[in-house]
């Protein structure tokens, strides 16, 4: 008998426990008055626990993979059947139109503010006719990229003879290195641009960024 009275006892002690915490819930969700919390705050507790993963990693991984797959359908595709100077520049047709049309815009879709990536960017302008600008760019970006292969297989290559384009080249053109190095001359001339800017920017020359 004491045993069902305790039992009925913990029973309702557990039932005006829950009670008690159902309606402090409902007085939350119905509550008017209730603090606003930021998208920031939000997305700073909901992504707790979850693999993060640096904004840089990310941008240097996009724009060396869409390198190296131009480098594989374009040059490895196409070297069969166009050679010397309308491979290049069919290369950087396509690495340009690549970078406006596919990289740059990927960039944009996970930038938390708009236009925080545009320091990863050389053609920040958004505009329809900023396809032939980078396509200029990607042209420049390439030609630093064939003059570094140029000047390695100069300097290890053999059987170079009078004609250094027909030189047996101990360092070929493949989509890793490929990639690599255009990410590299891509990153140097982006850094450059920006230290120029900034430094028109502390010099008043330019208006500063709003934030």
């Amino acid at each position: 008998m004491a045993k069902n009275k305790k039992n009925k006892k913990t029973e309702n002690k557990g039932a005006g426990y829950y009670k008690l915490k159902t309606d402090a819930v409902d007085r939350l969700v119905n509550s008017k008055n209730a603090p606003k919390v930021s998208d920031d705050e939000i997305r700073k507790y909901t992504s707790m626990g979850k693999l993060r993963i640096p904004a840089w990693l990310k941008i240097t991984f996009v724009k060396f993979w869409f390198a190296g797959a131009v480098c594989y359908f374009f040059l490895w595709g196409l070297g069969l059947y166009v050679h010397g100077l309308d491979l290049l520049a069919v290369l950087a047709i396509g690495l340009g139109v690549v970078t406006d049309l596919m990289v740059n815009k990927i960039l944009r879709s996970f930038e938390p503010t708009e236009r925080a990536y545009d320091k990863w960017q050389m053609v920040t302008v958004r505009q329809y006719w900023s396809i032939f600008i980078n396509v200029i760019y990607s042209a420049v970006v390439l030609f630093c990229v064939f003059q570094t292969y140029y000047v390695i297989n100069r300097l290890f290559g053999v059987n170079a003879g009078a004609d250094p384009s027909q030189a047996e080249a101990m360092l070929g053109v493949e989509p890793v290195l490929f990639g690599i190095l255009y990410l590299a001359f891509d990153m140097l001339l982006i850094k450059i641009k920006n230290t120029f800017i900034n430094i028109l920017r502390d010099a008043g020359a330019l208006s500063p960024v709003k934030k």
